[in-house]
């Protein structure tokens, strides 16, 4: 059955993919099975060489909601990312990931929580890793303060702790609009979230709804050094202009930048300035590498553990 498009829809879900084949099928069951359903979900095929262009037809065909755009050529992931956001009609604005999954209620318990309080810029749910079967791997305790009504607390909650995946959170689009666009340089997604904190407080609907897939052909695992990511996500990183110490450079100049644009008091400002100085003294310590939360300890296989396939649409038929 296909859904009915209306004229401009509450909130856009922007999707970019690039030979997404192995998983794509399972998030477009997991998004098009939302229990909110006033939304458009923009796919752009960054010129895909698999099967993902026919994948993408055959659901758009079945759901109007889908506006499917295909690239002529690779452009790259970051560019890719900024591209579906240029095409969001929506007031509300969300990315998702080709291989990832979603919890039914996801979408409506993050509107929902937006609409309840007018301070907040962006509503994103508790989160689990899951294997390329999607089974959980590793648990995800948020533990930022993203919900301070002070930026600066905010901000360095952000510098000092794994972030928890708020890039992929449901946000005001207008706001959204204000702050640069997502860069390519190495962990330029954590800047551009650390700036997104400097524009509102964060909420975190309790449930875990969002199952983040871990798999070796994801882009972070295929991609092992830096400058190889940073190639992925732009192609025009490729070559001697872009050697990793300008990467590195570049990402630290990202925080500086974030604080010199955001809209908040010269005292705050300072004070961010401090919190930044204090990260990098920081990541200057021997083994100072930084946690991951896929190299976190697994979920112990005799705990409790949360059914992905009572949860998601699409995947009734895996329940045993």
């Amino acid at each position: 059955m296909t859904a009915p498009r209306t004229a401009r829809p509450r909130l856009s879900i922007g999707l970019p993919v690039y030979n997404g084949e192995e998983y794509l099928a399972e998030s477009f069951d997991a998004l098009l099975g939302q229990t909110y359903e006033d939304f458009e979900l923009v796919v752009s095929d960054n010129a895909s060489t698999d099967g993902t262009e026919d994948i993408c037809r055959r659901y758009a065909e079945k759901d109007s909601r889908i506006r499917y755009l295909r690239l002529p050529r690779n452009i790259g992931a970051t560019p890719n990312h900024n591209h579906v956001f240029d095409e969001a009609r929506g007031e509300l604005f969300k990315w998702a990931s080709h291989d990832d999954l979603y919890a039914r209620d996801l979408l409506r318990l993050c509107v929902e929580a937006l609409d309840e309080r007018p301070d907040v810029f962006l509503a994103h749910t508790g989160q689990a890793v899951i294997d390329g079967d999607g089974k959980v791997k590793v648990p995800y305790e948020y533990t930022l303060d993203t919900d301070s009504p002070h930026a600066p607390v905010r901000f360095r909650s952000l510098l000092f702790q794994p972030g928890g995946d708020d890039f992929y959170g449901v946000m005001r689009t207008d706001v959204l609009r204000r702050v640069k666009p997502l860069d390519s340089y190495h962990h330029a997604d954590r800047t551009f979230v650390a700036e997104l904190t400097l524009y509102g407080r964060f909420h975190q609907v309790p449930e875990v709804l969002y199952f983040r897939r871990d798999h070796p052909n994801r882009a972070e695992r295929a991609n092992p050094s830096k400058r190889s990511r940073c190639v992925n996500l732009d192609p025009r990183r490729a070559g001697p202009l872009h050697p990793t110490p300008r990467l590195l450079t570049e990402y630290v100049w990202g925080f500086v930048s974030a604080i010199r644009r955001a809209p908040i008091s010269p005292a705050d400002r300072r004070e961010c300035y401090r919190h930044l100085a204090a990260w990098m003294t920081s990541r200057a310590r021997p083994g100072a590498a930084g946690e991951r939360v896929e190299d976190r300890a697994p979920v112990d296989p005799a705990g409790p553990t949360v059914s992905i396939d009572a949860l998601v649409a699409g995947r009734e038929g895996r329940q045993a």
